[in-house]
């Protein structure tokens, strides 16, 4: 008899990209554990990066569904993921989505699992499932406090204050019109509320959220009041370094090894964030003037005819200058590995929120620089700094990063006495972490059997040995 009919059947439908699906992924693995099926839907691109990391155990109750996206003439098939996506196309990969539906329908009715888990960028997703009587629920991968202080700004709750004034976004974080067409984004204004509350809306009872209590307790519990729904810590699923296969790891890590504990940086802003000249400029030069130790993981768009070479996007003399004391990685590093070093002291890092999850799993504090255009990056960073895990460095009036400020913050959570609470606090984290390990899982597992149940299906009826 085939085991995968004695399983529930869970279809996973992450946004294509690299955070998300990854975020995906983790969870996949830890549903997997508690005896469901899952059908893994994303474009060929992205399967086959992920494809390799699936150990053999978890082969036998994971399948990968092809999402097909229409071949756009600005869009190849190698373009079908945000990672390495030139921001300028980020419009078109949204345009493919959104005429994939009926192939998302077909997947449906193909397969007709139990339960669809959606992400945030396909809002259309669990209504198609609901025409089909499949109950769907969200996964949001980023933090609680994001769309509650969204949702509290755009819904202009009458006579509530905010009750968080920790959180604001400075002037320079706010996007314009002009900026929609360049990064995909829209200005919070009241016409988008609709389109921005639906997958919230939409999802069946509860909202899975890729957190935990210690970090974001209150922001989760103002969440669900406001969406009147449960909201449900999935915990931080972070994957495990041991699982990081990178050509360069054993390199790097020879490297950190002949360096003092604590003693040095990792500074990465993501799969998906290219810097500026001037940005690139000021962080190569506040990394200088730091004295600090650092490895600096620079990445370009994938198929940049004008790519320039490493040494011709840093200051002029820049490597000869800094010689030994720091590392450039160009395209991809092994993060979780470089952050469990017990040579690393602090992470440079965006504030993409998975970024910090993995900051806060190894016990590393944050050095906090958001980029501009990403709403979610500054408030995230509001949030590491409120916590105590971290600093951020604070912009010019015009956006603009300055090398003192990133030299002082440096110095403050590294090198400082002042720093040890901060140290101190991304320890503490790092052993809630720990000591919770999947009681998060099984919550989330609790949820969804009361969700099946109404359908008349639960998820330990069905008990299979893998």
């Amino acid at each position: 008899m085939d085991t995968k009919q004695k399983r529930i059947r869970v279809l996973m439908f992450p946004w294509l990209a690299h955070s998300h699906i990854s975020s995906f992924l983790e969870l996949a693995k830890k549903l997997m554990n508690q005896n469901l099926y899952v059908y893994f839907c994303s474009t060929a691109t992205n399967l086959d990066s992920i494809k390799p990391k699936i150990s053999p155990n978890h082969s036998l109750s994971i399948q990968f569904i092809e999402f097909k996206l229409p071949l756009l003439p600005e869009l190849p098939s190698y373009y079908h993921t945000t990672k390495g996506l030139p921001t300028h196309l980020l419009n078109a990969l949204f345009k493919a989505v959104e005429m994939s539906g009926d192939g998302f329908a077909t997947i449906l009715k193909t397969h007709n699992p139990d339960l669809l888990i959606y992400d945030l960028h396909q809002p259309w997703a669990p209504t198609l499932a609901s025409s089909l009587n499949i109950p769907a629920i969200l996964f949001y991968t980023a933090s609680a406090a994001g769309p509650f202080f969204a949702f509290h700004a755009w819904k202009k709750l009458k006579g509530e204050e905010f009750p968080s004034p920790e959180f604001y976004i400075n002037d320079c974080f706010m996007p314009t019109k002009s900026s929609r067409n360049e990064f995909g984004r829209t200005p919070p204004d009241s016409s988008n509320t609709e389109k921005i509350f639906q997958p919230f809306r939409h999802s069946l009872d509860i909202i899975l959220v890729k957190s935990f209590s210690e970090l974001e307790g209150k922001y989760m519990d103002y969440l669900s009041i406001l969406l009147n729904k449960k909201v449900v810590p999935t915990g931080p699923l972070v994957r495990d370094a041991i699982e990081e296969h990178h050509e360069n790891a054993k390199e790097i890590l020879e490297w950190l090894t002949k360096k003092r504990k604590a003693s040095t940086v990792l500074v990465s802003f993501g799969s998906e964030y290219y810097l500026s000249n001037k940005e690139r400029e000021a962080i190569a030069e506040g990394l200088e003037l730091s004295e600090v130790n650092f490895i600096w993981v620079l990445r370009f768009p994938v198929g940049d005819k004008d790519k320039p070479k490493l040494e011709e996007a840093l200051p002029e003399g820049y490597l000869e200058r800094i010689g030994e004391r720091g590392l450039m990685v160009e395209g991809w590093a092994p993060q979780a590995k470089i952050l469990q070093h017990s040579s690393i002291g602090g992470f440079v890092s965006h504030c993409g929120w998975s970024s910090v999850m993995e900051s806060l799993k190894f016990g590393v504090p944050i050095i906090a620089m958001p980029m501009l255009m990403h709403i979610d990056q500054p408030l995230n960073a509001r949030l590491v700094q409120d916590v105590g895990v971290g600093v951020e460095v604070k912009r010019g009036k015009d956006g603009s990063l300055e090398r003192e400020e990133i030299v002082k913050v440096i110095k403050q959570v590294v090198g400082e006495k002042d720093g040890e609470n901060i140290r101190n606090k991304a320890r503490e984290m790092s052993n809630h972490i720990k000591i919770k390990r999947d009681e998060e899982v099984d919550e989330v597992v609790q949820e969804i059997n009361k969700i099946l149940h109404k359908g008349g299906l639960k998820i330990h009826d069905k008990k299979v040995n893998v």
